[in-house]
């Protein structure tokens, strides 16, 4: 159990002891990189939202399909994290995830919607990096359009307009 949360360098060997690709870790990281910007913008922990972003993606160790987030809460759990990182990672999916929608995607019939303002910075700047590349989030929109997921789409946007307002800039920007 963690009496506090661990650091950056313990984030990044619990990613390697777990059996977490380098190209995960590297993922990681650029998804840590903007979300503490937007972390520091919003008035978030910053510190939390560091080590959620850089563990968002532990469950990729085992699956690279929807439930990694799933698999990812239970790791965090098995290791005694932090309720408040094992929920950034469980609910970093998509843009959030109904119940409803977590049934027809063979999840577990939970609500997987970021609470949060620190679990809403983590998902949204997981959705702002392809790989480990920066996007805008328009590019994200276009291919949840393209893929006829029109929900997932307005999701996007609701979240990218939610906190660019709390941030004060379109996160694009950031």
């Amino acid at each position: 159990m963690y009496d506090e949360l661990p650091t950056p360098d313990e984030c990044i060997q619990i990613l390697k002891e777990e059996g977490c690709s380098d190209r995960v870790i590297k993922h990681c990281i650029a998804v840590r990189d903007v979300a503490v910007k937007i972390a520091e913008k919003a008035g978030a922990d910053t510190k939390l939202v560091e080590v959620g972003a850089l563990l968002h993606d532990i469950g990729r160790c085992k699956t690279h399909g929807i439930d990694h987030a799933v698999e990812g809460a239970k790791i965090a759990r098995r290791r005694g994290l932090p309720e408040e990182i094992i929920n950034i990672i469980e609910r970093h999916i998509g843009a959030g995830l109904s119940p409803e929608v977590a049934k027809k995607l063979g999840l577990p019939e939970k609500d997987y919607t970021p609470k949060t303002l620190e679990e809403k910075i983590v998902c949204h700047a997981d959705n702002l990096i392809d790989e480990y590349e920066r996007q805008n989030i328009e590019v994200e929109v276009e291919r949840a359009l393209r893929e006829g997921n029109q929900e997932y789409a307005h999701r996007l946007m609701q979240l990218h307009k939610e906190l660019s307002d709390i941030c004060g800039i379109n996160l694009n920007l950031i």
